[in-house]
């Protein structure tokens, strides 16, 4: 759809429904029904969801696992002169190589091409050490680490979980749970597949035991999560590639699903980017299990070839994750909602409330 412009898809949020906490429990959330047709909107509870699904439906999760990737690292001294050393904050975003990692860093102009950073533990101890071999183009850094036995288990002992920008405080110690789906399982984002959240064990039981078949992708969500979008018209947006993995029950599944016409149900815009960018590369076939990497930009206008159903939080003013909602269900539909959304006090993003469009 040509002419839409970013500020398209603003709305007024006001500052008091950005949740800080996710819900004293999870699963516990509230949950606005958007029929995509009409538009029509139903007010109810993510407990619920198991009530919207058919016998027959396939609902595909997201199992990517968040990393501990907010670090804090001491400076020491560049290789052509010396500094003081200070203390910086360390966002790895994405794998680059073999210990190499992307990283946005804070403060970012006082972290120059060839110093080292010392990560240490609580008790002094030092966990990690890495090199600043690059600057990218949007001040992110190359590091790349000296080898560890196991690279993870040091994050696990001197991360932090990476809350997003809009949470205003630390983590915690719950976040390490909140801030990760029940069924995550492979190691790589560096932010929650948020709409993944609301699910417990419980409501997983209802919906298979309701003859809905589930399967899993993994979409690992990086860099782009952080990155504003620095363009004014909606055509001139590219995305930063995404890692993802189609495993061959779930691609089995998909192509047998599609066969007989029956629903596909996406928890979240990940697992959305993820099928739809699998269907465009498999053209009129099949779907074949692979991995590979996914810049896929969806937007008003996209001819979606998989998915039936969305599950998805509520999303920022003027992001991309808003955009693709609005393909999925139309603009005026989708900024309708968010106004009823407003209006009634919903919860907004990451540990926010969610919707669900069929």
């Amino acid at each position: 759809m040509s002419g839409l412009r970013v500020a398209d898809f603003d709305f007024d949020l006001p500052h008091e429904l950005i949740a800080q906490e996710p819900p004293p429990e999870r699963g516990q959330s509230r949950m606005l029904v958007v029929d995509r047709t009409t538009g029509a909107l139903q007010d109810m509870h993510f407990p619920q969801l198991p009530t919207l699904l058919r016998p027959g439906d396939l609902l595909v999760l997201n199992d990517s696992r968040v990393i501990p990737a907010r670090l804090y690292a001491r400076r020491t001294l560049t290789r052509d002169r010396q500094q003081p050393t200070g203390l910086v904050e360390v966002l790895l975003t994405e794998p680059t190589g073999v210990d190499t990692w992307r990283a946005l860093v804070r403060p970012g102009r006082k972290v120059g091409v060839g110093e080292r950073l010392i990560f240490p533990s609580s008790s002094g101890k030092v966990e990690l050490e890495a090199d600043v071999v690059e600057r990218g183009e949007f001040g992110e850094r190359i590091l790349r680490f000296a080898p560890v036995q196991d690279f993870y288990g040091s994050l696990e002992r001197i991360g932090h979980m990476p809350l997003p920008p809009y949470i205003h405080r630390d983590d915690s110690a719950a976040d390490r749970k909140r801030y990760q789906t029940v069924f995550s399982r492979e190691i790589g984002s560096v932010a929650a597949p948020t709409a993944g959240l609301h699910f417990t064990p419980h409501v997983l039981e209802q919906i298979a035991a309701a003859g809905v078949e589930i399967v899993r992708v993994t979409l690992h969500v990086g860099l782009g999560t952080f990155a504003p979008l620095r363009v004014d018209l909606v055509n001139d947006i590219q995305l930063h590639r995404e890692r993802y993995t189609l495993p061959p029950a779930t691609a089995e599944a998909l192509n047998r699903t599609r066969s007989q016409h029956r629903r596909i149900v996406a928890v979240g815009t990940t697992v959305v980017r993820t099928l739809e960018h699998c269907a465009l590369a498999a053209g009129t076939g099949d779907l074949l299990p692979h991995a590979g990497e996914t810049e896929i930009f969806i937007s008003p206008g996209f001819q979606f070839r998989l998915v039936n159903a969305l599950l998805t939080n509520f999303h920022l003013p003027q992001s991309s994750l808003l955009m693709l909602v609005s393909a999925f269900a139309g603009r005026e539909h989708v900024l309708a909602a968010y106004r009823h959304a407003v209006e009634n006090h919903y919860r907004f993003f990451s540990y926010g409330d969610c919707m669900f469009l069929a």
